[in-house]
């Protein structure tokens, strides 16, 4: 990790550098991952089992395919009190949280008597992936399946891959939690494929979301269009715009949390401060060398860890918006004046209390977020990715006299005869 001077009209060129070289090749990816597809749709839960047997080393079966509800309710047995209380916790505030951003159908009469509106309706179906190779992570279970429950999805699948020591015993007890019996050991492209296309024994979803490895990323743009998916999301990263009021050490502490997530991870600081830069990278130096994922952190910061001294608080704030990061942390003397200047971030936290480890746990929002810039054009997982709109149209009579006119003329301007003569016909019979 090291300090750099930039400047205002060098903020562009450095943000592209820095995107292009965390740019993921597919050149690969694309064929393995299309062929796993097609093998998925063509033999369906044979093909999961042998491309489990290659990839993951483990003999799946019908008979172990779908892990056992008996195996999802007796989670809560093997769990200590404490991690059961906080899972239970962060169930109810991520519950809390998207319940509130959930909208209402509604309906209303314009000046002509017509009715219009919208109705809100659930996904029929959801498929959930949750990582498990490095690591598993139950806390990406609540930050999607959650959000489905609070959206109203009945039918909530789970792939999860298979371990020789079973599914995270975690992962089943939030499940269980959220009364999901749906689970199947089954990770990679194939699981992605069976839950776009369905198999045998796993029933085919409306949308697939979760984070996962290149290849299933891969594997959920190669299927989008048959399915809905949330993102295809890339490396996790962070931004941190601190000024001198800043600590050091929190910072230090924060760029770490964000590296430690794997060697592609991006730990950014900007600042404006030289003291406080030196400080930071001193105490990331201490710090990485007192973490048990050191080697992780260190090849990290390595590859995409950086500080950049500014000119002004105006330059940090031009740079995060044109690099729209995944996670923005404030960590500066007036962090809600800041907010309204900020127009491109997934998450965003203000003030030296909120670590960007709330937003990943207990906070509320879900940790699902758009990451390579993608933050620009798009917004993080919510209950509203798991509901749809109908347009609802009555027209009045008031309506189809003082409006029909105008179909008829524009649909004659684009020689839609049988569009006009829908209108025509109509009108006649109310003379």
């Amino acid at each position: 990790m090291k300090i750099y001077s930039l400047k205002q009209n060098a903020i562009k060129s450095t943000i592209i550098q820095i995107r292009k070289s965390q740019e993921i090749s597919y050149k690969n990816v694309n064929k393995i991952v299309s062929s796993i597809i097609d093998d998925v749709k063509k033999s369906g839960d044979k093909a999961i089992f042998k491309l489990t047997k290659k990839y993951d080393n483990f003999d799946l079966s019908s008979q172990n395919l779908k892990v056992k509800k008996s195996l999802i309710s007796d989670s809560s047995t093997t769990l200590n009190s404490s991690l059961k209380k906080s899972i239970k916790k962060a169930i109810q505030r991520v519950t809390s949280y998207q319940k509130k951003k959930l909208p209402k159908s509604f309906l209303f009469k314009d000046n002509l008597g017509n009715k219009l509106g919208w109705s809100v309706s659930p996904l029929d179906s959801v498929g959930i992936y949750v990582p498990g190779g490095t690591a598993s992570y139950p806390s990406s279970l609540i930050m999607t399946a959650v959000l489905a429950r609070v959206a109203g999805v009945k039918k909530i699948s789970i792939v999860t891959p298979p371990s020789q020591d079973g599914i995270n015993k975690a992962v089943l007890f939030v499940a269980d939690c959220l009364k999901i019996e749906n689970i199947y050991q089954v990770g990679g492209a194939q699981a992605i494929a069976a839950l776009a296309y369905g198999t045998k024994t796993i029933e085919k979803v409306n949308k697939i979301v979760g984070p996962g490895n290149i290849f299933v990323a891969n594997a959920k743009k190669q299927v989008f269009g048959d399915v809905g998916i949330d993102m295809v999301a890339g490396p996790s990263e962070v931004l941190i715009i601190a000024d001198n009021t800043a600590n050091s050490e929190i910072i230090a502490a924060d760029l770490l949390a964000q590296a430690e997530h794997d060697v592609n991870a991006s730990s950014i600081l900007l600042t404006t401060s030289k003291m406080l830069a030196q400080k930071v990278l001193s105490d990331v130096k201490k710090l990485t060398k007192e973490s048990p994922r050191s080697n992780i952190i260190s090849e990290s910061l390595k590859n995409n860890g950086k500080i950049f001294l500014m000119n002004s608080v105006k330059s940090c704030v031009d740079f995060s918006n044109s690099f729209a990061p995944e996670h923005l942390e404030l960590l500066v003397n007036s962090p809600d004046k800041l907010l309204s200047k900020i127009t491109n971030a997934g998450s965003i936290f203000l003030g030296k209390n909120s670590a960007e480890a709330f937003g990943d746990y207990i906070a509320g929002p879900s940790h699902v977020l758009p990451t390579g810039g993608s933050a620009s054009f798009s917004s993080p997982l919510s209950s509203l990715d798991f509901i749809k709109y109908s347009s609802v149209t009555k027209i009045s009579d008031k309506g189809l006299r003082s409006l029909g006119e105008n179909v008829e003329v524009m649909a004659e301007s684009e020689s839609l005869f049988a569009h006009k003569n829908s209108i025509s016909l109509r009108l006649r019979k109310k003379k």
